[in-house]
């Protein structure tokens, strides 16, 4: 019988065929994996098999404006160990706490951990780190580090700030200049087999790191030495909280010392400065770390007192609501609608004129020319004068003015403000509106940052800074230079009076909330030489104990910088000048 075959051919060409196009495709797809793929796929092959170590970058210097090292490196290394290469636990256990001085129990849970490279422990010193190279422990890896250290400990700790565990800024220019002073690290690139063992003789593959640019400042270490040594001797013997000081350019806003005692030890920023008896929790601590940390000078605002008098003076001459000549009447006391606001001097001053009310920082006046001003043109020149902004200098955490909102301000609110009550504004603030007042009428941005230099002292960035001129005219800045001189030479700021020297300057003394406290603070601002102002100080005195005066405890102090820095300037001395008391 004929059977007809044609239907199982047919059907194992087909079979023929389906296999045919995968072993075609299988092939297709091999050349193309080992082909056309072969360097991703060997790329990730050799990913598997490499243990990756980091390499720190040298964080970049910090200069101060005579080229003193003010923050600077030190080699220290980091402790790693890889469990899969460990062959004699016990004694890298024992000779790691032998060495490191850690908790056998910490370095045993770290060393017998399953991972592919533990650390052990940080910013080791080098001297250590040799050490536990020397015991030639299989699995053990001392790698070098860089640690941040501060050749001066505490001065200006809280300009210049410190830096964290992994070398980025935490506070202060640190942080702010973190870009350009944080390096790029590299990298250490070791192969391994599937087990995580080092390929012997296979070597090192090194990404090398890229170190930090150096920053160049205006703060100059001579200077700030003076203030620091001024601020802690008035501390000292006023007993006071805290002492905060400023030095600055008048005419472009650089800062030559920015002083907050007590300092901290940079290179230990973790622990208070002062005795603390009690048990603390992890937050309390961080809570007063917080507090020790803060600068004063920019990050907390203050009642200003009479040195505000200077802005309310400048304000009233520019808009032309009193004069020189002027003649007002201090009975001891002003009545403001429903209230009598005293005048420091409990008998008065009697009669005098605009310029002995300066002098003798008359409350009575000021508040009578405050209100002259009235309260538009007061809001107008806090404006003007740019109180009502932050200054922009390049510190973090500036706090802003704290004023009465304009429609909230009635006559016994205009009266307080205008001698420098009720409201709040920061050190630096008062520091940079006094600048623009007294140099000719330009809003100068306060800052440290100069420039920015390579490894190899190739300028990488100069920095500039915004100023706004026609703050005050030309003719207010001169009156108020000559009126802040007659202070320091015939009125309250005669404890600032320097030999030879043109002084200008406005003190106050100022109380806390809340009153009731009976707290004080006392300052004094001063300028030099008072027809050219080059330096201009801000002292401040929170809480002294006894005499809390400003003429007679802050203006002293300023006297004193000054006589240290005014020569160390160059500034010469004006013969002409006299001194009597001095």
């Amino acid at each position: 019988m004929y059977r007809n075959k044609t239907p199982n051919r047919k059907k194992i060409m087909v079979i023929f065929t389906a296999v045919l196009f995968v072993v075609v495709f299988l092939v297709g797809r091999l050349v193309y994996l080992m082909i056309f793929c072969s360097e991703y796929y060997g790329r990730k092959a050799e990913d598997l098999h490499e243990r990756e170590r980091d390499i720190k970058a040298a964080r970049g210097k910090i200069y101060d404006a005579n080229g003193v090292l003010l923050a600077s490196n030190r080699t220290v290394c980091t402790v790693s160990v890889i469990h899969s290469q460990i062959e004699e636990p016990e004694k890298v256990i024992q000779a790691l706490v032998k060495e490191l001085g850690m908790p056998e129990e910490t370095i045993r849970k770290r060393v017998e951990k399953v991972s592919s490279i533990e650390r052990i422990k940080t910013n080791v010193d080098k001297e250590t780190g040799d050490k536990i190279r020397s015991y030639g422990l299989t699995g053990v890896k001392v790698d070098e580090d860089y640690k941040r250290y501060y050749p001066y400990d505490s001065l200006a700790s809280k300009v210049l700030g410190f830096t964290g565990g992994d070398n980025q800024g935490i506070i202060g220019l640190e942080v702010k200049y973190d870009e350009y002073l944080q390096g790029t690290s590299g990298k250490i690139l070791t192969l391994t087999d599937a087990r995580g063992v080092e390929i012997e003789n296979a070597g090192e593959t090194r990404l090398e790191p890229v170190d930090g640019n150096d920053l160049y400042i205006s703060l100059d270490y001579n200077i700030q030495m003076y203030a620091e040594q001024a601020a802690t001797k008035v501390m000292e013997e006023k007993q006071a909280d805290s002492v905060s000081m400023i030095v600055m350019n008048p005419q472009n806003g650089e800062i030559m010392a920015m002083v907050n005692v007590p300092e901290f030890n940079l290179n230990e920023p973790y622990e208070l400065n002062y005795e603390v008896t009690e048990e603390l929790s992890t937050e309390e601590k961080q809570d007063l770390l917080n507090q020790m940390w803060r600068n004063p000078c920019l990050n907390d605002t203050y009642e200003p007192g009479s040195t505000f008098k200077i802005i309310t003076a400048s304000g009233a001459l520019e808009e032309g609501v009193v004069s020189l000549t002027d003649n007002f009447n201090c009975p001891g006391y002003k009545v403001v609608e429903d209230r009598k606001i005293r005048c420091h001097k409990v008998g008065g001053h009697g009669a005098e004129t605009f310029v002995e009310g300066i002098e003798n920082s008359c409350n009575p006046v000021f508040i009578e020319v405050g209100l002259r001003l009235g309260t538009d043109n007061f809001y107008k020149y806090f404006k003007q004068f740019g109180l009502l902004s932050k200054t922009n200098i390049d510190l973090p955490g500036e706090a802003a003015t704290i004023m009465h909102s304009k429609e909230n301000v009635g006559q016994v609110e205009l009266a307080t403000i205008s001698f420098g009550q009720s409201f709040q504004i920061t050190p630096i603030q008062l520091a940079t509106t006094v600048s623009s007042l007294i140099n000719g009428g330009t809003r100068v941005t306060p800052h440290f940052g100069v420039e920015v230099k390579n490894a190899e002292g190739k300028n990488v960035e100069t920095f500039s800074y915004a100023e706004q001129k026609g703050v005050v005219s030309q003719e207010t800045s001169a009156t108020m230079r000559e009126l802040l001189e007659k202070v320091v030479s015939e009125g309250g700021g005669k404890n600032a009076a320097i030999e030879g020297y043109r002084i200008g300057g406005k003190t106050a003394t100022s109380q806390t909330l809340p009153r009731s406290d009976h707290k004080y603070i006392s300052s004094f601002i001063g300028f030099a030489p008072a027809e050219n102002p080059q330096v201009l100080a801000l002292v401040v005195i929170r809480n002294p104990q006894g005499v809390y005066y400003g003429g007679t405890i802050a203006a002293p102090v300023v006297k004193d910088v000054f006589e240290n820095i005014l020569p160390y300037l160059g500034i010469p001395k004006d013969e002409t000048v006299t001194n009597e008391e001095s």
